[in-house]
């Protein structure tokens, strides 16, 4: 059971730290076995989440963890916002928490002023999902450590749950985790840490509903994996005017970076906010020009393309 495995990295985390890093066969419980047992978890819930769990990257970690993120916003600890599961070896304690990527924030505001960044976000990704943060605790979390990277964790900590290995109630433990992944849907649907007048600059509107809706459209179309699927399966060919690259621009570069877009069709309209299945691949997309895609979002059904096709009114002139 996942309770009792990170009740085990708890208790024996400083012991196996003492050992030699590589090849070590707790090393390998935790990559491998944890995040196993945590994908079980996630095989009955409405969630497209990636998995991963670590106790270091050629050295011991000062804190192991278990963390799950959706693609549309990271698939790395060290980026955007996800789930984790953060270990205080010292205590003997797990933290779950709504946290955020360290490393990018350091990058770009240092440690110090860094984690100011991070404190305040963590304000607003609570304020965004206030109807789940009031179910788990919004005080400091502490990790055990001075080191730079779990300094950051309890500066970017949002909202969480804190458990004793020494004594987990197994219902309670399922029950928040359930509760923090429909956190993270929530959160990931109402735009995370945009501000929302940004979000509604782009969306060009200033009704809260429509600007989420567009944002997370917006965030499905330029997820890269998504976008190279897309253009693989419908080619790279504008579908409304029939605007080729290749062709009327001479362009020759790799597929994925070729200037067209991919327009997530599917209304987002037709899901309800706590719908998780949010795009079929490559059913739900069109391949448009920039100029389509920016004139399918003025439409009153943006997934109409022969809608749109009838509404062009130039031609391509090519010049030899």
């Amino acid at each position: 059971m996942l309770h009792q495995m990170l009740a085990r990295m708890a208790r024996e985390f400083v012991f196996e730290r003492a050992k030699s890093f590589a090849g070590s066969d707790f090393g390998n419980f935790v990559r491998h076995d944890v995040s196993i047992e945590a994908k079980k978890h996630l095989i009955f819930l409405p969630y497209a989440l990636k998995v991963k769990s670590s106790v270091g990257a050629g050295n011991w970690a000062a804190v192991p963890w278990l963390a799950f993120f959706d693609p549309l916003v990271t698939e790395s600890a060290t980026r955007g916002f996800y789930v984790v599961y953060l270990v205080n070896a010292q205590s003997e304690e797990i933290v779950l928490s709504m946290n955020q990527g360290t490393t990018e924030v350091y990058n770009e505001f240092g440690e110090r002023k860094g984690r100011q960044v991070l404190r305040r976000r963590a304000i607003d990704l609570a304020e965004r999902v206030p109807e789940f943060a009031k179910l788990f605790s919004v005080e400091p979390i502490d990790l055990g450590s001075s080191e730079s990277l779990p300094l950051g964790y309890e500066s970017g900590h949002s909202f969480g749950r804190t458990y004793s290995a020494a004594q987990i109630d197994s219902y309670r433990f399922y029950k928040d985790l359930d509760r923090m992944l429909s956190a993270y849907n929530a959160l990931v649907n109402r735009g995370g840490t945009t501000p929302t007048d940004t979000m509604m600059d782009e969306a060009g509107t200033t009704d809260i509903t429509e600007t989420r809706k567009y944002f997370l459209s917006r965030r499905i179309e330029r997820t890269p994996n998504i976008r190279k699927t897309v253009l693989k399966a419908r080619g790279a060919v504008c579908e409304a005017c029939g605007m080729d690259p290749k062709i009327h621009f001479g362009f020759d570069g790799p597929l994925q970076n070729t200037p067209i877009d991919v327009h997530h069709a599917k209304p987002i309209c037709g899901l309800a906010e706590g719908e998780s299945r949010r795009y079929r691949i490559p059913d739900d997309f069109l391949v448009l020009c920039p100029t389509c895609h920016r004139m399918i979002h003025k439409q009153t059904d943006a997934s109409d393309v022969d809608l749109l096709r009838n509404s062009i009114r130039f031609e391509y002139t090519i010049k030899k």
